[in-house]
């Protein structure tokens, strides 16, 4: 994407009424205004609020907000004319449960109080498989513990990726520190029972994937 083109969206992303883009001073004083007032401020109604992490294009955050108009969903990415595309079709469509923040994803326990989130997905995100790249690993011990602040005590966290080293990664992890697996799978489109919401919506980059016959994985936890 040219520079031209990027400097638009971010534009074009400022005037959107579904995009907010908050300054990291704001969030760290942990003083973030939105914080604890999501469904109240932003959404102004008490559906269960739904992130997805690492969102790129926006494309999942919008398909899930179109199959459950009942609920509300965040996409959450640092790269702004990214999700540009996904923010612009959920303001054509007139679309209300879903918006975007564009931060890094290490502060969402500061944007989000406890028990405020029902769910997170986490699509297709960087591996980061060179072991002193761990921390920056959206699965890895820190980001669970931030993530099970914001979560409701019945919230769940789901993983999608083509990636099995992050699949097998997180397996381990959840299952050496005793959290929950409710789901798991090696390949989603070959298992009859997998979840119509892993199956049935797929990112720009997932419908790659599958065309070069790599196996896409799920996994479903809750967090102990």
């Amino acid at each position: 994407m040219g520079s031209k083109n990027k400097l638009k969206r971010f534009r074009e992303n400022e005037s959107f009424a579904n995009v907010i883009q908050p300054s990291r001073e704001e969030i760290i004083d942990n003083n973030y205004t939105l914080k604890g007032n999501w469904n109240k401020d932003f959404f102004k109604n008490d559906n269960p609020i739904v992130l997805e992490l690492g969102c790129g294009k926006g494309e999942y955050s919008v398909a899930m907000a179109q199959a459950n108009p009942n609920k509300n969903f965040i996409g959450i990415d640092i790269k702004g004319a990214r999700f540009w595309r996904g923010a612009k079709t959920a303001l054509e469509e007139g679309m209300h449960n879903v918006g975007f923040i564009r931060t890094q994803i290490e502060l969402i326990d500061l944007i989000f109080a406890q028990n405020e989130v029902d769910e997170i997905w986490i699509t297709f995100p960087d591996p980061q498989i060179k072991y002193k790249r761990t921390k920056h690993r959206l699965t890895n011990s820190e980001f669970l513990q931030k993530y099970k602040k914001i979560l409701k005590p019945d919230g769940v966290v789901n993983l999608k990726t083509d990636s099995e080293f992050m699949h097998g990664y997180t397996l381990g992890l959840i299952h050496g520190e005793g959290h929950e697996v409710i789901h798991s799978n090696h390949d989603v489109y070959k298992n009859v029972y997998s979840p119509k919401e892993v199956v049935g919506i797929q990112t720009f980059y997932e419908k790659q994937y599958l065309e070069k016959g790599k196996p896409i994985t799920y996994i479903q936890f809750k967090i102990k």
